[in-house]
């Protein structure tokens, strides 16, 4: 139906773990991502621990990181999920490249941006789903 929009697609799975590290880093971890990441490979049918190595990547910077991230604001946080899926997408692009599949088009990026600008509305409802207080 939207053809043109699904590039634009937010990366879910990236934003929804990176929410429950930020909130419950003694219990979501590397290995919590390592499995999701088993999970996504498996449901996509790609290469199996593509996406595990990514979530694994982005679950260790944010659990260093998690104290200093609860005191920036919500639009702060966003550019550092901007980085982190860069940095997931870079690994993902890596792995793609050794196996000679190439993205179509820079549209590979654009979950990127589209994450990044979702983080502060993504961030509301899942506390609000949760009912945990604000990692603040």
């Amino acid at each position: 139906l939207l053809d043109w929009a699904a590039p634009w697609r937010p990366d879910w799975m990236a934003l929804t773990l990176i929410y429950w590290i930020l909130t419950l880093p003694r219990k979501i971890g590397i290995g919590s991502a390592w499995l999701l990441g088993l999970i996504v490979d498996a449901l996509k049918g790609g290469l199996l621990g593509t996406h595990a190595l990514g979530f694994a990547i982005i679950a260790y910077i944010t659990i260093r990181l998690h104290h200093r991230l609860s005191l920036f604001p919500l639009h702060q946080q966003a550019i550092f999920i901007g980085f982190m899926l860069l940095l997931y997408k870079s690994a993902l692009l890596w792995i793609y490249g050794i196996h000679g599949v190439a993205p179509e088009s820079w549209l590979y990026w654009s979950p990127v941006l589209s994450s990044m600008v979702l983080w502060p509305f993504v961030f509301v409802l899942l506390q609000g789903v949760s009912g945990r207080a604000a990692i603040r």
